[in-house]
């Protein structure tokens, strides 16, 4: 069994080519640019350039990308892009346009393309994706390395499209609020590419660029932090604990999770007997938080102590505390790419590593979902997993 596994952050995207018949340790894996630092990069070439530039494609993260066509604009130079692309700076294209942004029409922009425009400068066309297929494929391939996965999983961050007048924070926090009552635990916050919520329009835009070249191979798409939370219960040390606290610090969003045993049904990991229910949980905005106030958050999350409104009325998404266990956590467990950052407190924070690689907790994360929502190949991939298969080496 191969899965294509990838995790689309901020900063990296982390890519496993699982294969249950090499065993976790000898997979191959990348950690790349992710693909709006990617993006980033180009629009500040057309800048450079004195280009204008035309977006295509479809929605994808934002943050480093949409501050590079901000400074684009600034710098006197017109940015135009189709409406499926414009959305990834605003679901709402009012919004984009008033950015400076012109949207135009996906046959304005097949016309627009590769030729010149104005007397000073010419247009660069940039394309707009999350999923980078085949540019892993041609990065594979230059090593001999086959593709030829049975399946693509791929996390990324979602808001979450809000109604008019709706918190774009608590409108992502009352859906995992809601997810939270799911036999599957985590594994709840993924999806087949045919069931994804109306709400979710970049999941949404990773089916789609995924549709188009490959079809027929079946795609599970999932949420950037929970997916990072259940791949650090690979963690062996992590997995053996009862309660825990863990969390993705990630470089735009921190979410925790209070693991224990309770009065819930949901099993984070139902291959493992005694796996704690989801107590509480929380996410916040990283670059809102101090390194005390991070761990005074995980802290009270801990004791069962920590509300709704004070993570809210502090720039964050939200808190909820299902239930308040009979003991306190021993460890908080962290993994992310700003984790460190809680290593300058006085909390006693592990390091987790799941199969001795943290930046790939995500696309562990993703391995274990797939597993958990397609029973007839749970066997082989947990068996994998846990190294209990014989593997080969080539």
């Amino acid at each position: 069994m191969r899965i294509l596994a990838v995790d689309v952050g901020t900063g990296t995207q982390d890519v496993l080519l699982f294969d249950t018949e090499r065993g976790v340790e000898n997979c191959f894996r990348l950690v790349m640019p992710s693909p709006t630092v990617r993006v980033a990069e180009l629009v500040r070439e057309a800048t450079t350039a004195g280009d204008d530039i035309l977006l295509t494609g479809v929605t994808m993260g934002g943050g480093p990308c949409h501050w590079a066509v901000n400074d684009h604009l600034d710098a006197g130079y017109r940015a135009y892009a189709t409406p499926y692309a414009a959305r990834t700076f605003n679901d709402v294209l009012e919004e984009v346009e008033a950015m400076g942004v012109t949207i135009i029409s996906e046959d304005e922009a097949a016309g627009m393309t590769g030729v010149r425009h104005g007397v000073r400068h010419g247009v660069q066309h940039i394309e707009l994706r999350d999923f980078y297929l085949d540019e892993i494929r041609d990065a594979l391939r230059v090593f001999d390395v086959s593709l030829g996965v049975e399946a693509y999983a791929v996390a990324v961050f979602d808001h979450g499209n809000a109604p008019p007048g709706y918190s774009d924070r608590a409108f992502r926090f009352d859906y995992l609020r809601e997810r939270l009552g799911s036999e599957l635990g985590l594994a709840e916050f993924a999806f087949w590419a045919g069931e994804i919520p109306q709400r979710f329009t970049r999941l949404q835009a990773v089916a789609d660029s995924v549709a188009a070249p490959d079809g027929d191979t079946p795609l599970l798409v999932m949420d950037t932090g929970p997916a990072a939370v259940l791949g650090t219960l690979e963690d062996a040390r992590v997995a053996q604990e009862e309660p825990v606290i863990i969390a993705n610090i990630g470089n735009f969003h921190t979410l925790a999770f209070h693991l224990a045993a309770g009065n819930g049904t949901q099993n984070p990991r139902p291959d493992i007997a005694g796996v704690p229910d989801i107590a509480g949980v929380f996410e916040h905005h990283t670059g809102e938080l101090t390194p005390a106030e991070l761990a005074a958050y995980l802290r009270k999350l801990a004791a069962g102590e920590l509300t709704n409104d004070e993570v809210f009325d502090d720039m964050g998404h939200g808190a909820l505390v299902r239930f308040k266990p009979a003991r306190t956590p021993k460890m908080f467990a962290v993994t992310g790419p700003r984790r460190n950052m809680i290593r300058e407190t006085d909390l006693p924070v592990y390091l987790a590593v799941p199969h001795g690689d943290m930046m790939l907790a995500g696309c562990f994360g993703l391995v274990r979902a797939y597993a958990g929502k397609r029973p007839e190949h749970r066997e082989e991939i947990e068996a994998a997993l846990a190294g209990t298969k014989e593997v080969a080496l080539w």
